[in-house]
């Protein structure tokens, strides 16, 4: 079993390249592979995640060329997928696996998802109820993978309140209902991150968006386009943390999207006092980038307002350590969804700060932090193969004074293959 020992670390410097968003990549790969032609993508991320949707359409008969960071997708159209020989494994993306359901009850092939022991506990039954509803026949064991597909339905548009927040689900619709007959619309109960929105309408397809609501017409022609993705404000957030809780810090993070659906973290840190700033703003391919600066600043614990937890829903692992070193105690509710991610979140981190001496009172939908000094590790603190979790407690050495041993961290390369090399260019010692 891998493990990080993250040793402690003061003083952090530098300017830090984070690698392409995750959510933006995924979508990239799909849309591309649906448009009639080609589309070519720079600063693609190389994480397993992402790589596991790559091998997916390339099963099913797309043209990817991949070097590096550049991804060039000779796409087929909406209707031009292929059989796969054998089901799809898509390992732990859970980002892959929803979102392709939504495109593969379309096709006139059957074919079956599967994925890693942690993704197959995670819970499927949210894309599958409103799929069902659109005409898709899919079956699974209890709501689980693997999903299997009958192809060759008619899907109809429907009319979709979602009961919970959630990004992946919504875009598992729109993907579905670009093959429906009708206009389809979802309403959200709070705003979620809205790239496959944003990149729906740069391949050409009409998508209108009102409030919460988001619509758009089936039987489309996606055209293709380029896309520069940029860096994954998601993986920032740990270095943003990093830099907020340490002794001294200076850290630059260049070209990092802040979608406004997605900048929850930088809300949060500021309300608790960190020190943020943004320069060199701009739009590149519908997408806001800033460059991030983030100094060393004494934080404060809050009640953090359910309004900002869809827009920081990934990012709650690294807060849940700013909030274990501000002065007082933080709050958060509203957020039963970390129950269902890669680990139970709250449960994980719960377990993991109580092992750095930090109290903390578990809630059904959130939990109570009480900041204080980080003690010296009474074991080793379990990831649960969470990339998120691994990562968190990783950059907790920032201010712990004692190493801090992570078990289980290979998962880290799901979303952020060169972690430990940046976390170490900025001043931290991690080995693994």
């Amino acid at each position: 079993m891998s493990k990080f020992i993250a040793k402690p670390a003061f003083s952090l410097a530098g300017n830090l390249q984070i690698p392409g968003d995750k959510s933006i990549s995924h979508r990239a790969i799909m849309l591309g592979a649906l448009a009639d032609g080609i589309t070519k993508i720079s600063g693609f991320l190389q994480g397993e995640d992402v790589l596991s949707t790559l091998k997916a359409f390339a099963a099913m008969g797309v043209k990817i060329e991949q070097n590096a960071d550049k991804v060039t997708i000779y796409g087929v159209g909406i209707f031009g997928l292929k059989r796969p020989e054998k089901p799809i494994d898509l390992g732990n993306s859970g980002t892959s696996v929803r979102l392709i359901s939504g495109i593969l009850v379309a096709q006139d092939f059957d074919s079956e998802l599967i994925g890693d022991a942690s993704l197959s506990k995670r819970p499927m039954g949210r894309v599958i109820e409103p799929l069902s509803k659109m005409g898709a026949l899919i079956s699974s064991s209890n709501g689980k993978l693997p999903l299997k597909i009958t192809g060759g339905q008619a899907l109809n548009a429907i009319d979709y309140q979602l009961p919970v927040a959630s990004a992946q689900v919504k875009s598992c619709i729109l993907l579905a209902g670009l093959y429906a007959r009708g206009r389809t619309c979802i309403t959200e109960p709070a705003p979620t991150r809205d790239h496959t929105e944003r990149m729906l309408r740069g391949f050409g397809q009409q998508v209108n968006s009102s409030g919460n609501s988001i619509c758009l017409t089936g039987k489309a022609k996606l055209t293709p386009t380029q896309i520069q993705v940029p860096a994954d404000i998601s993986s920032a957030a740990f270095f943003m943390v990093a830099a907020s809780i340490a002794k001294t810090a200076d850290i630059t993070l260049p070209a990092v999207n802040i979608n406004p659906t997605r900048t929850g973290i930088i809300e949060i840190l500021q309300l608790m006092g960190a020190k943020i700033s943004l320069t060199n703003q701009a739009e590149i391919g519908g997408e806001l980038i800033a460059d991030i600066r983030i100094c060393n600043s004494k934080l404060k614990g809050i009640n953090i307002p359910e309004a900002l937890v869809p827009l920081a829903i990934d990012e709650f692992p690294a807060i849940f350590i700013a909030a274990a070193c501000a002065t007082g105690e933080t709050i958060l509710t509203g957020a039963k969804e970390l129950r269902v991610k890669e680990s139970d979140r709250i449960q994980a981190m719960a377990d993991g700060l109580e092992i750095l001496g930090i109290k903390n009172s578990v809630l059904a939908d959130g939990i109570k932090i009480t900041g204080g000094e980080l003690q010296k590790p009474s074991a080793i603190i379990q990831s649960h193969a969470d990339h998120r979790i691994c990562m968190a407690f990783a950059v907790a050495s920032a201010r712990c004074q004692h190493p801090i041993e992570i078990a289980d961290v290979d998962n880290v390369k799901t979303s952020f293959p060169n972690f430990v090399e940046l976390a170490n260019a900025a001043g931290m010692v991690i080995e693994g």
